[in-house]
């Protein structure tokens, strides 16, 4: 109990965590009852046991569990909720600043706009964010599987709602059936209008598909990044270049992007010195917390109290943040870590 309190009081910073992946089970059970749509359990302990993906024999059946929640955000009150929620899940597991990503066109079933969407999200997380006092940004997904229209009608709509917190753009979804390049001129859009880009690679394919994000493009981050460690060049440039890599243990383990958690190269990129962060992907899904993934790396990688310090500043030097606000979130997370230490 000691140990788990210890990380439950490490200030954190959350780079990597999917609103669709991340609802409470009784949440989702209340939303399927007012969408009059069907759950495979009636109550949340059977749900959560459901929804977490021990079976999935690759990223593709991993994500298969999103429909069930996709099907219940398609309304306002519905994604407000649950980005209200998660702030206030964020703020108790000791999350002092927290991105939640999403891709705006999966709600457009009942008739949202990408702007209503990414509106109600933000009215969720602004609600959290008064009532725990972390603070909180967007980043708008597209999915590989897409049209690159939608890619680029998305990256319009988060460049128009930077002012609603929209800080980032990423690619997401089946990465080892469908490359990223279709969607370079979204992240283009994305850049020129100031944003943030992070793409997930080297997850479900392999360092190539890092390279393809990095080169073509123009990530400034990677998530997942679990299979750079293959190709040693890439390596060193990501590590030269401080390109931050926003690993999620339990994900990668159940995705098959690494056999068993052992094999994780979480250990041999810290010490060859890359920008690396912890994160969850899916708080659902996973079944997993921020501290209950810093502890698991402290137990299996024998992390040090440094260590876990720089895991936890590498994340906020990653943030999609102004420099201003980034260089006072990392003054106020280096005085709370100072005490946590």
């Amino acid at each position: 109990m000691a140990e788990a309190d210890r990380f439950l009081r490490l200030p954190k910073a959350e780079l990597h965590v999917h609103l669709d992946g991340s609802l409470r089970p009784a949440t989702l059970l209340d939303l399927a009852a007012a969408a009059g749509r069907d759950l495979p359990a009636s109550d949340p302990g059977r749900l959560r046991e459901y929804m977490r993906v021990e079976d999935a024999r690759d990223l593709a059946e991993y994500l298969a569990r999103f429909a069930l929640t996709i099907q219940v955000l398609q309304t306002p009150e519905a994604l407000e909720r649950v980005a209200y929620e998660m702030v206030q899940d964020a703020a108790a597991d000791g999350v002092r600043y927290l991105e939640v990503r999403y891709c705006p066109a999966l709600s457009r079933d009942r008739g949202l706009t990408l702007d209503q969407v990414i509106a109600a999200e933000r009215r969720g997380l602004l609600r959290g964010e008064r009532a725990t006092g972390i603070r909180t940004a967007i980043i708008n997904c597209t999915l590989r599987h897409l049209d690159p229209a939608v890619s680029e009608e998305i990256a319009d709509a988060s460049v128009r709602n930077r002012h609603l917190g929209v800080v980032g753009f990423d690619i997401a979804g089946g990465e080892a059936t469908h490359t990223a390049l279709p969607h370079r001129h979204a992240c283009m859009i994305a850049r020129r209008g100031g944003l943030g880009v992070t793409v997930h690679a080297g997850e479900a394919a392999g360092p190539g598909s890092v390279a393809e994000a990095i080169f073509e493009c123009q990530a400034d981050r990677i998530g997942h990044g679990t299979r750079l460690i293959e190709d040693p060049a890439l390596t060193a440039y990501v590590r030269d270049r401080q390109i931050p890599v926003e690993l999620c243990l339990t994900s990668n383990r159940q995705t098959h992007a690494v056999p068993q958690l052992a094999a994780h190269p979480l250990r041999r990129l810290l010490d060859q010195g890359l920008a690396v962060t912890l994160s969850t992907d899916n708080w659902l899904m996973s079944d997993v917390t921020l501290s209950g993934e810093y502890a698991l790396a402290t137990g299996q990688f024998g992390l040090t109290g440094g260590e876990i310090r720089r895991l936890v500043l590498n994340a906020v030097s990653a943030a999609f943040l102004p420099l201003p606000e980034r260089r006072a979130l990392a003054g106020e997370m280096v005085a709370a870590l100072d005490r946590w230490a």
